[in-house]
């Protein structure tokens, strides 16, 4: 298990809301971005260039999953994509990258894995990440769903970030799916990557 390095202050990247507002802006403007935000206690975007609270962060997501239940799976789905994309963009460097693509996907799939729980404190937070094998991932006290009760799962941002990593660099065959979630009792939100 790793705990995030920064269990203690309970810090989280904040691309886990900067993402996200373009999303809700053209989900419904301006005023629903704000709504969400304002919900959440949030009244302005965190900074880029460091880590930030991760109650806020958590706060966002669960606004969004109260104000809009319907929608929010797909808007935190776009979200997660988007911070993949960011991710690849800005912290990858594009060498690996390009060795990641002509590995073949039982070389690549693990070298990914490997480098995002590296990174894991990242996304975790407070929480504690695992590898559970080559491609499954458990987040156990997942701070983004921490204290929220579901019959089904709700880290549809994690997901989509796991997804459209392992799409892009791996195999584009590959789907992610939480099989499992905290908010549902679970011990840990666990993430697997099949092929389809």
């Amino acid at each position: 298990m790793l705990r995030g390095a920064t269990h203690d202050a309970g810090l989280i990247g904040p691309n886990t809301i900067l993402q996200l507002l373009p999303v809700l802006e053209r989900a419904g403007g301006v005023p629903f971005r704000d709504k969400v935000m304002a919900a959440a206690g949030v009244f302005e975007p965190p900074r880029d260039d460091g880590m930030m609270p991760e109650a806020p962060a958590a706060r966002m997501h669960q606004a969004l999953r109260v104000i809009e239940p319907e929608m929010a799976p797909s808007l935190a789905w776009a979200a997660g994509e988007r911070t993949a994309h960011y991710i690849m963009a800005r912290r990858i460097p594009k060498a690996a990258q390009v060795l990641l693509r002509v590995l073949p996907g039982v070389l690549a799939g693990p070298i990914l894995s490997k480098a995002i729980a590296q990174h894991a404190w990242t996304f975790v937070g407070s929480g504690e990440f695992a590898l559970a094998g080559p491609l499954t991932f458990e987040i156990k006290d997942n701070p983004i769903v921490r204290g929220e009760i579901s019959e089904t799962p709700l880290c549809h941002w994690h997901a989509a970030v796991f997804e459209t990593l392992f799409r892009s660099l791996v195999d584009p065959r590959l789907r992610c799916a939480e099989q499992c979630c905290c908010a549902t009792g679970a011990s840990a939100c666990r993430f697997v990557l099949t092929r389809c």
